[in-house]
């Protein structure tokens, strides 16, 4: 589907949204519309849009005049905004449908600064996350564990004066392409990930394997920067190359031995397990596939 005539359900109606600098924007007039029922949603906006400008809100600073099909089959400049923005637009609606997201926005707010008392509780959530969405246990476990590693990574890339996040980006890729003898881009595509979908988290649909290829490259450019007394991006990027490579050899020593290639094209639904149809009974019944990884 074109991302500019992709649609969502949002309290069981339609709501507009397109693809702009690498995130969803939605259409602000269709959920004034859902949210407040109004008969002219656009003169709605209009209005709630001046008040929250005479305020001083920055919440009109997050909305941008994109291109959206409207029910005439044409295209018309439309208020679309990000998810934040979103969010920031449904807290200023003063709407009985609103209150549930103002509820959960505040209930989200309280659980962040618990985690950040108590870093604990962000791996207890992020378990309980993967566990709703079908992943087995022990893939789950390897997950946590590779989170954590990956944080250790950050956390030394920072003292080390990384800052930017395109750094960030670039020295993950290095060890990627170390490890699997691919860019992360190649490695969504195998996945069937596309990669202008930034949001999409590659390890998310990753195997087990490809997940302890993940966490050694990582660990191991940790240990390496530390030894080397890494500075920079300079020094941090050689180091993500070495560590990559120490992951890489391990994995084409297996490979080797078993004749089969780590890099796999099972994603999220093969992990978790897909739904199948059991036959052979009046009524259809549905069940997880088990899958042993």
């Amino acid at each position: 589907m074109e991302s500019d005539k992709a649609l969502v359900v949002f309290h069981g109606k339609n709501m507009r949204r397109t693809w702009y600098n690498d995130e969803w924007y939605f259409s602000v007039v269709d959920v004034c519309e859902v949210l407040t029922d109004s008969v002219d949603a656009g003169a709605y906006w209009r209005k709630l849009k001046q008040r929250l400008s005479e305020e001083g809100s920055e919440v009109v600073t997050f909305c941008h005049g994109l291109k959206l099909e409207a029910s005439d089959g044409k295209k018309y400049t439309t208020d679309c905004s990000n998810t934040e923005g979103i969010f920031r637009i449904i807290q200023s609606v003063p709407s009985p449908k609103a209150e549930p997201f103002k509820r959960w926005l505040a209930k989200v707010g309280y659980e962040r600064i618990q985690e950040i008392e108590n870093p604990e509780l962000a791996q207890e959530r992020a378990k309980k996350y993967y566990e709703l969405k079908g992943y087995p246990e022990k893939w789950i476990e390897k997950r946590l564990r590779g989170i954590a590693i990956r944080q250790d990574l950050t956390d030394e890339w920072k003292v080390r004066g990384i800052e930017e996040k395109k750094d960030y980006a670039i020295l993950t890729n290095e060890i990627s392409k170390a490890t699997f003898g691919m860019p992360i881009k190649d490695h969504k595509e195998i996945k069937g990930l596309n990669p202008k979908f930034k949001n999409q988290n590659l390890r998310d649909h990753m195997t087990d394997l490809e997940l302890i290829f993940t966490m050694l490259g990582e660990a191991s450019t940790t240990e390496i920067i530390r030894s080397d007394n890494s500075e920079w991006f300079e020094g941090c990027i050689e180091s993500a190359k070495d560590g990559g490579k120490i992951a890489g050899n391990a994995r084409q020593e297996l490979e080797n031995r078993t004749g089969k290639k780590v890099v796999s094209s099972d994603n999220y639904d093969k992990i978790a397990g897909k739904v199948e149809k059991i036959e052979g009974n009046s009524k259809p019944r549905y069940q997880k596939k088990k899958l042993i990884l």
